[in-house]
Formats: structure tokens, sequence, C-alpha cells
């Protein structure tokens, strides 16, 4: 298990979450970092996104928390059919952005089992989190 795997469970753990993504943007794409109990059949998927599709890739565009609070009844017009594979259903991303806020530098990526609506203290607790990911990226 490398440093930010460890990381990324920790994470989970606080927020009870079963699953987590980190990725790193480069350019306009995000690059899968690591991972936690996404099934391996969805990996080549969320290996490569660009800005702009799925939750991470909408988070990364807007430059702001992208939530579901159930994704297996409603994709919100952000999440991809697949997406439901996961058997997530509340989900949160974040963007991780430069020290300034002028860069996306990544996202950090939860889920849970269960439907549920992440708080703001909680989206603000994330993105916290995400900016301690920075080295890693």
């Amino acid at each position: 298990m490398n440093d930010s795997e460890q990381k990324l469970r920790q994470v989970l753990g606080e927020f009870e979450c079963q699953t987590g993504t980190l990725h790193r943007a480069d350019g306009e794409w995000l690059y899968l970092v690591s991972q936690v109990g996404v099934p391996e059949f969805l990996l080549e998927k969320i290996s490569k996104i660009p800005f702009g599709k799925g939750i991470a890739g909408v988070a990364a565009e807007r430059r702001e928390a992208v939530e579901l609070c159930n994704l297996q009844e409603d994709l919100g017009g952000v999440a991809k059919e697949d997406a439901r594979k996961t058997g997530v259903s509340g989900s949160l991303a974040v963007p991780i952005l430069s020290a300034d806020g002028a860069k996306v530098l990544g996202t950090i990526g939860i889920g849970k089992v269960t439907a549920y609506q992440f708080s703001e203290v909680e989206k603000e607790r994330l993105a916290a989190i995400g900016r301690s990911f920075i080295e890693m990226l």
C-alpha cells in the first residue's frame, strides 16, 4: 500500500465512506493516482478523465464541490451510467487547488454505499484534506 492509498483510507474512515479516489490534473485531464474500493472492472474508465466529465471531471472544471445524494437513482446530469456499477449512492468530489487558487492540481472523491447528503462543513473538510494531498500529486 502506497502513502496516498494509506492516507485515502484514513479519509474514508473519517467520513465513514467505502470508496475513494485521488486524481492528478495534467492539462485538461485527471489521472488516477490512488483509489480504494473501486471495482477492478471500472479502473480503466476512471484512470483518465477529461475535465467536465463525471463527478471528478465536473468538480475540476467548476472548481467546486460536486455532490450526488443518491447516485443509484439520479446521475444528476454529471455522473456517467457506469458510475452506478460502483454500488455507491452518496458521493462527493472536490477539486484540489494550488495555494493561490489559480490552478486545479487534482481532485479527491469519496462515496458511501447508502444515500447521503454531505453538509457544507463536510465539503469544506474534504477540500482542506485534499490540500494535504498536494505533495502526492
